[in-house]
C-alpha cells in the first residue's frame, strides 16, 4: 500500500531506524544510491535491531534505476516528495494506497530530478512539508520525518497495511540474518 524511498541517505543509524519503522508499519523500504555507507555497516545493523528479517528492502543504484523500477510497478501509484519547501502540509494532504513517500539525504535533501518526477503529471503527487520553526532549526532528523509522514499517511488509510503482511520472498527478507546484528 505504501512505500518509503530514501534517496542517497548518508547516516546508517537513520536508515536503520527507518527500516525498523518500516517493519513496524508493514511498508516497503527503497534505498536509492549513492548511499553514504555500506549496507553491512554495524551502525545500520544495530539501529534496525533484530527487525531486519521483517523489512522488505530494495536497493537501487541510482534515481534512474529506481524510476525504471517504479514505472514497472502495477496499480495506481504516485511519488510524493517530502521537503521543507513543500507546497502541502503533511497532515492536510490526502494520501492514497499506492503512495511512495520520497525523502532526500540528510545534508542535501532531494536531487532536482527526483523533485521534478514527484511533480510530473501522471506519476507525481507533489511536494509535502512537515511544519517546523525554521528560524533556528534547519531541518528535522530524517528518521523522525519519515515516522511523522508515514504514520500520518497510514492513519488516513486506517492502518490498512497492517492487515496485509505478505510472506516475504527469500531475497527480500532484510539485509542481515538476526544472528549477525550484534556481531
Amino acid at each position: 500500500m505504501l512505500h518509503v524511498v530514501l534517496v542517497s541517505p548518508l547516516i546508517p543509524g537513520n536508515t536503520g531506524s527507518i527500516a525498523r519503522t518500516c517493519a513496524a508499519s508493514a511498508v516497503g523500504l527503497h534505498l536509492v544510491g549513492p548511499l553514504g555507507f555500506k549496507v553491512d555497516d554495524t551502525k545500520l545493523k544495530r539501529a534496525g535491531l533484530d527487525y531486519w528479517p521483517y523489512v522488505v528492502v530494495k536497493i537501487h543504484d541510482s534515481w534512474e534505476e529506481f524510476q525504471d523500477y517504479f514505472m514497472k510497478q502495477d496499480g495506481e501509484k504516485r511519488l510524493l516528495a517530502f521537503t521543507k519547501r513543500g507546497t502541502s502540509i503533511h497532515s492536510d494532504f490526502s494520501y492514497k494506497p499506492g503512495d511512495w513517500l520520497v525523502f532526500g539525504s540528510e545534508t542535501k535533501g532531494l536531487p532536482q530530478s527526483a523533485l521534478e518526477d514527484c511533480c510530473r503529471e501522471g506519476i507525481g503527487g507533489g511536494t509535502i512539508r512537515i511544519p517546523m520553526v525554521e528560524t533556528y532549526v534547519r531541518c528535522l532528523n530524517l528518521s523522525v520525518s519519515v515516522g511523522v509522514a508515514l504514520y500520518e499517511a497510514a492513519r488516513q488509510l486506517n492502518y490498512e497495511q497492517l492487515n496485509y503482511q505478505p510472506e516475504l520472498p527469500e531475497e527480500a527478507q532484510g539485509l542481515f540474518p538476526a544472528e549477525d546484528i550484534y556481531a
